[in-house]
């Protein structure tokens, strides 16, 4: 038995780097807290949770997206399965999971006939899930799954759900940006190690690398700011070479100012930015602007509040 205790940490500790320690112990720690359940099945969170729709589509998101202040920030959440599978989880979030798991909740709610429904609002909020987070609306596989931003905006409006309002800002910017944060920095990603899986989001990148976008640099963006709207969803540019978006989140109006509320790595749950976006934006150094999305059916803007 002593040999083989010393054999097996001779063997084990110069593979195990501590950056994919870290990528396991974050793995044990989601499937720890994941709700993942099968598509009978609702979780208690839904059923514990209290909706209530405002006027419009982005209201409901915003009321939604404040009850779950205080969630648990973990990433790596969607990872805990072997074979790519719907995750449901309201017990932690990343800022992406957060996103879709709000917006799914919100049109869930604005299609439920009978509002005290809970089972057909549980249906209705796993397609919803499903649609936002996965290429064309299909589970098939780990790269089917709509990692970049910039292509889940993409295929999210193709399918009708959203609308890039970006290119309509004062101070936008159109450009084309390479992406290939993923293939390069694949200890951050297990399922990578797989070939064919690598080879699939290789090609994802190369397309992506490929469409321009528009968005807003930060120097730019007090101009946009009279145009933003409470509701309306804020993708963080990265600064940094090869990642298209960092973070992602919902306007929300804090006084006369906007505020984002976002599931946040550095406070470890979902908050909602003690500063207005603009300052926040401007405060880290590793963004370069926003982009900005907006609920298909939110209504126009009759008229601007005071910044």
């Amino acid at each position: 038995m002593k040999n083989y205790v010393r054999f097996h940490f001779a063997y084990v500790l110069p593979i195990l780097t501590p950056q994919r320690f870290l990528v396991l112990c974050l793995l044990v720690l989601a499937g720890l807290l994941s709700a993942s359940v099968s598509a009978q099945t609702m979780p208690d969170d839904l059923r514990s949770l209290s909706i209530v729709g405002g006027k419009t589509l982005p209201e409901t998101a915003v009321t939604i997206g404040k009850q779950f202040l205080g969630t648990p920030y973990v990433p790596h959440t969607l990872d805990i399965n072997a074979a790519e599978q719907l995750v449901v989880n309201l017990k932690a979030f990343d800022c992406t999971t957060y996103l879709e798991t709000v917006l799914a909740l919100s049109l869930a709610w604005q299609d439920l006939t009978d509002k005290q429904n809970q089972a057909q609002l549980n249906v209705l909020f796993r397609s919803y899930l499903t649609r936002l987070r996965y290429r064309n609306g299909v589970i098939n596989g780990y790269a089917s799954r709509l990692h970049y931003l910039s292509e889940w905006l993409r295929d999210n409006e193709r399918k009708g759900l959203l609308k890039d309002v970006s290119g309509e800002l004062p101070g936008c910017l159109s450009v084309a940006k390479p992406v290939s944060y993923m293939t390069t920095a694949t200890y951050r990603y297990p399922h990578l190690s797989d070939p064919a899986i690598f080879k699939q989001m290789a090609d994802t990148e190369a397309e992506i690398s490929q469409q321009s976008f528009y968005f807003i640099p930060k120097k730019k963006l007090k101009q946009a700011e009279a145009q933003l709207r409470e509701g309306d969803i804020i993708m963080l540019t990265a600064a940094r070479p090869g990642l298209d978006m960092k973070h992602v989140g919902l306007a929300v109006r804090q006084g006369n100012r906007l505020h984002l509320l976002h599931a946040s790595s550095e406070q470890g749950e979902v908050v909602i930015t003690r500063y207005p976006l603009t300052d926040y934006v401007q405060w880290h150094k590793r963004l370069s602007g926003i982009r900005v999305a907006r609920l298909k059916g939110t209504p126009p803007q009759t008229a601007s509040r005071p910044q």
